[in-house]
């Protein structure tokens, strides 16, 4: 099992705040995929999107999965939609240990309503964080372990993690 921490959810649940975090705690890098697809692409994410489509966009996050899962001792903080595409879970699963992070929508509503790097929220932002929630009701449900972020401070989400993270390498 290669020593990667893998954070998956929805836009807004915490997973750069919380990998920050983890990552200090566990002495490891931490890697957000959509940086480095802007660094790749040379483009803004909402440029992306405007400019080649979101089609496009999924295949440069296919590829960043790919690469950031062959290192180790990473946080790996993916895109809300990076599990959308079949082989990018298993690329996840086969990378380390994929940790889902979930928030109800009024949650994430009040952490990402006034993001303007979010091209899938363009218009109403509240009904297409519900309209996106429902569709991807199941889409994190192949992590080894899923915590609701609401009620627990970016720290104790860290320290779970961690604490999930160790007690699973023990049984490997």
């Amino acid at each position: 099992m290669n020593t990667n921490i893998v954070l998956v959810g929805f836009m807004g649940t915490g997973k750069t705040t919380v990998g920050l975090l983890l990552a200090e705690q566990l002495g490891w890098s931490f890697v957000d995929t959509d940086k480095v697809i802007v660094k790749r692409s040379g483009m803004s994410i909402p440029q992306i999107f405007e400019q080649q489509g979101e089609k496009a966009f999924r295949d440069l996050e296919t590829a960043v999965v790919k690469d950031m899962v062959k290192g180790s001792g990473q946080i790996i903080s993916t895109g809300g939609g990076a599990v959308l595409r079949p082989e990018n879970r298993e690329q996840m699963l086969a990378g380390g240990f994929v940790v889902a992070l979930k928030a109800d929508a009024e949650t994430i509503i009040s952490r990402v309503k006034e993001d303007k790097n979010r091209p899938l929220l363009a218009g109403d932002a509240e009904a297409r964080v519900r309209a996106l929630l429902l569709e991807r009701a199941e889409a994190y449900d192949f992590a080894h372990l899923t915590l609701q972020t609401d009620q627990l401070s970016a720290e104790a989400a860290a320290a779970l993690i961690a604490e999930a993270w160790k007690r699973k390498k023990q049984q490997a």
